[in-house]
C-alpha cells in the first residue's frame, strides 16, 4: 500500500474520529455498529477522494465549527468544494463561460487567470467561437484541470504580448515573376 494511500485511509479515520467526539449521539446513532461505520468509511473515502488531505482536514474543522448537528456527506463534500474554489482560480464554469465570451486581440483581453488563456487557445478559439455543448465543455474542463494542477505545480503561465507588426517589405518582382512562369499562375 502506497504512502499517500495510507495517509488518505489515515485522514478518513481522522474525519470519522472527529465526528464521533463533536456529534457522540448523533453520530452513534448514525454508524453504532462495527458494519455500519465501515460501510460509511468506504462510502465517504470514495466520495472525498478527490480532495486533498488539507482540504479534508480544513472542510472537517470548518462544518464541526458552524453545525450543530452531525453533517451529512454532502455537507462535507460541499465544504471540501467550497474550500478548494477558493485557490485563486475561477471555477470551471466561470472560466469556461469567460473564454467563451473573450475577444481578439485574445492576449489583451483583461483574463481572470492565464490559465484560462491557454486552455482556451489549447481546446482552439474557433472552436469555443462556433458552438456550445456539453462536449465543448467537457473538453474544456480536461485541459483546464490539466492546466490547474501545472500552476499550482509551480509551472508560471504568462500570457505573451501583442506582436510587434510585421515590417512590411519589398517584393522581388523578378523573382515572383519566375515563380509564376514556373507553376503556371
Amino acid at each position: 500500500m502506497s504512502s499517500s494511500k495510507k495517509e488518505f485511509i489515515a485522514s478518513i479515520d481522522n474525519l470519522f474520529l472527529k465526528l464521533e467526539l463533536a456529534y457522540h449521539y448523533q453520530f452513534y446513532k448514525v454508524f453504532g455498529t462495527d458494519e455500519r461505520l465501515n460501510e460509511g468509511k468506504k462510502l465517504w473515502a470514495m466520495s472525498l477522494k478527490g480532495f486533498s488531505l488539507d482540504t479534508l482536514g480544513q472542510a472537517i474543522e470548518d462544518v464541526i465549527g458552524s453545525q450543530s448537528y452531525l453533517p451529512t456527506l454532502t455537507d462535507i463534500v460541499k465544504a471540501c468544494s467550497e474550500i478548494k474554489d477558493k485557490d485563486g482560480f475561477p471555477s470551471i464554469e466561470e472560466a469556461y463561460i469567460e473564454a467563451r465570451k473573450s475577444y481578439s486581440p485574445r492576449n489583451e483581453y483583461p483574463w481572470s487567470h492565464p490559465i484560462v488563456y491557454f486552455s482556451g487557445k489549447k481546446l482552439g478559439w474557433n472552436t469555443l467561437d462556433e458552438k456550445d455543448s456539453k462536449e465543448l465543455f467537457f473538453a474544456f474542463k480536461r485541459i483546464f484541470l490539466r492546466m490547474k494542477e501545472r500552476a499550482i505545480e509551480g509551472y508560471e503561465f504568462k500570457i505573451p504580448k501583442q506582436d510587434e507588426p510585421i515590417e512590411s517589405f519589398t517584393l522581388n518582382s523578378k523573382l515572383f515573376n519566375e515563380l509564376r512562369k514556373k507553376h503556371n499562375v
